[in-house]
């Protein structure tokens, strides 16, 4: 808990295959998994596990580095510690925090030798720091969503003027509208741009300044 990542890649997995992934930030709450790079991943989790489908996240903490280059870099630690413990190499390759953890992942204590890390706990230490899994049990509530999805169909907008194609002098704007897209001010964007337009739109055609079409 508290601890963010910078630089990682996650990857989403749904029933067993891969559905996308994104770079940047991973945060650890209390509750699980946050952050830019969740927040993104997130609406198709979403939708997926109200479908009743299993769903995994696997964090790449070393993206840079593809699997050859990142065994010669643990080699390298190893060889630069040869009487060193399995928490003083974890440490030179992840954040403090996660040390227990990936020695509880590979059945070792902090305290072992560095030695111990060899052949299968080797492989599977570069296993863990390419794919470190998740399973998806839950998200986060409504008084925690950031963005809504669904509401008005786009069919049924005039986009020139954002007036009901079905019931006259009546204007839609912002999330009440099947319309949302990724973190990152896009979505402000559409509340904005479509409220302005609503608004100028519904004000003309009070004063009768455009009946027929836009501004």
């Amino acid at each position: 808990q508290g601890l963010t990542l910078k630089n990682v890649h996650l990857t989403r997995w749904i029933d067993g295959r891969k559905q996308g992934g994104e770079f940047g930030e991973a945060e650890f709450t209390a509750k699980g998994l946050a952050g830019a790079s969740v927040l993104r991943l997130s609406r198709r989790i979403v939708d997926a596990m109200a479908a009743g489908r299993k769903v995994d996240l696997t964090l790449d903490l070393k993206p840079a580095l593809d699997p050859a280059k990142l065994e010669a870099r643990l080699q390298r630690e190893l060889g630069a510690r040869p009487g060193g413990t399995c928490g003083q190499l974890l440490r030179s390759l992840l954040p403090a925090p996660l040390d227990a953890v990936f020695c509880g992942r590979l059945g070792l204590s902090p305290s072992a030798p560095a030695a111990q890390v060899q052949g299968s706990k080797r492989k599977q230490l570069l296993g863990l720091l390419k794919e470190l899994r998740f399973e998806v049990t839950g998200h986060g509530s409504w008084e925690e969503a950031i963005v809504t999805a669904g509401g008005v169909s786009l069919k049924d907008i005039d986009p020139r003027t954002m007036a009901s194609r079905k019931v006259e002098n009546l204007y839609f704007a912002g999330e009440v509208l099947d319309l949302d897209a990724n973190t990152g001010g896009y979505n402000l964007q559409i509340a904005f741009s479509t409220g302005w337009l609503a608004g100028a739109s519904a004000a003309r055609k009070a004063l009768g300044t455009f009946p027929d079409g836009p501004p």
